[in-house]
């Protein structure tokens, strides 16, 4: 499997047009992890291709719900961190999951022991940056009204270069990486607000509803002339895309 040269093409070809699953070349009769399958759809295009996916994901609820969606798919509720295989796969894949567990080693060193020797990870996630202006202006805030921020941020945002240190360190060949940066609108017609609430039970643990309603004011005026276009509102994002192989 070609995946430097897929790599060179995507890295010519940037973000828009770049599949993450052409970046996997997934081919027929092929092993693949999908490291928080999620709703199994990805998944499904991974066997679309001929390969023999196996989709983990830590959510009970949500592996239930793909299980419904795909029942012939190989769907479990596994924690990434400590996931193991007698058989190692030909390739391991993620998309928009990692930046949920903070114990990146873990993650890292068992993506490692499920790979075979030659066999290659790639993957998608939030990175350094992402969503920087609206969770500086909540820090702000919250540190005005005397509610310390340590503690509160659920995500792991690395850069290229902690992320790449990462992987070799634990033996892996990064052969590509690339930092994407955008605004979003926000889906639904949400505003940030919304966005907030989703976020709350992280981000306002501890804080009264007097004090939270007076944050979510002074943040949505803190951000309006960045986030806030043509009466939509938009979140910044920023994502890493990384392809290695274990040699």
């Amino acid at each position: 499997m070609n995946i430097e040269a897929s790599a060179n093409q995507a890295n010519h070809s940037g973000p828009q047009n770049n599949d993450l699953i052409s970046l996997l070349q997934p081919a027929a009769g092929e092993r693949i992890l999908d490291v928080g399958c999620g709703n199994g759809n990805l998944t499904a295009k991974i066997a679309a291709a001929g390969a023999i996916p196996t989709g983990i994901d830590a959510s009970e609820e949500i592996i239930a719900k793909a299980k419904l969606n795909y029942p012939e798919l190989q769907l479990s509720v596994e924690d990434a961190r400590y996931y193991r295989t007698e058989i190692p796969y030909d390739a391991v894949f993620s998309n928009a999951v990692l930046h949920w567990i903070k114990d990146a080693p873990a993650v890292v060193s068992s993506i490692g022991s499920a790979l075979r020797n030659g066999g290659r990870f790639v993957a998608e996630f939030a990175a350094s940056g992402n969503i920087a202006i609206i969770l500086t202006a909540i820090r702000a805030e919250l540190e005005q009204y005397g509610y310390e921020w340590e503690g509160r941020n659920p995500w792991y945002h690395p850069t290229i270069g902690e992320y790449s240190s990462l992987l070799e360190q634990t033996g892996f060949k990064v052969i590509f990486a690339q930092h994407m940066d955008s605004k979003s609108t926000l889906k639904g017609g949400l505003g940030i607000r919304n966005w907030m609430d989703n976020f709350s039970s992280y981000l306002f643990g501890g804080v009264t509803a007097e004090h939270q309603a007076l944050i979510y004011d002074a943040v949505e005026e803190r951000v309006r002339s960045e986030l806030y276009k043509d009466g939509h509102w938009m979140i910044d994002i920023s994502r890493l895309r990384i392809a290695a192989i274990k040699p």
